[in-house]
């Protein structure tokens, strides 16, 4: 019995290194409490491939840096010229973010 529980614990500790490995984060346990909708629109909605998706974070950079790891370096250049809006409001990197608070993305758009 003792076996087996080692063996699991040896398995999620190495399901969570690869995962730490993936998402660019230290090897720690971060337990994230919050899940944000994160709306993206114009070139952000098509450097992710789609316009809705929920993020975990529990701050607007938090928020941000796992939608780059989850969509990549094309979208992380498309939000660094971006504006980031928090329920309807600018946001700071260091704004909270409570579950379902809605992340927008909003990249600058031309036009005539």
């Amino acid at each position: 019995m003792a076996d087996d529980e080692q063996r699991r614990g040896r398995r999620v500790a190495r399901r969570f290194e690869r995962w730490s490995a993936e998402v660019g984060h230290a090897s720690t346990l971060t337990i994230v409490t919050s899940v944000a909708v994160l709306r993206l629109f114009a070139s952000a909605r098509e450097a992710a491939g789609r316009g809705r998706d929920e993020v975990p974070g529990d701050d607007v950079a938090a928020v941000l840096a796992a939608a780059c790891a989850r969509y990549g370096e094309h979208f992380a250049a498309v939000l660094a010229r971006s504006k980031v809006w928090l329920n309807g409001e600018p946001a700071a990197p260091g704004d909270a973010v409570l579950d379902g608070d809605e992340v927008a993305v909003l990249p600058p758009v031309s036009g005539g």
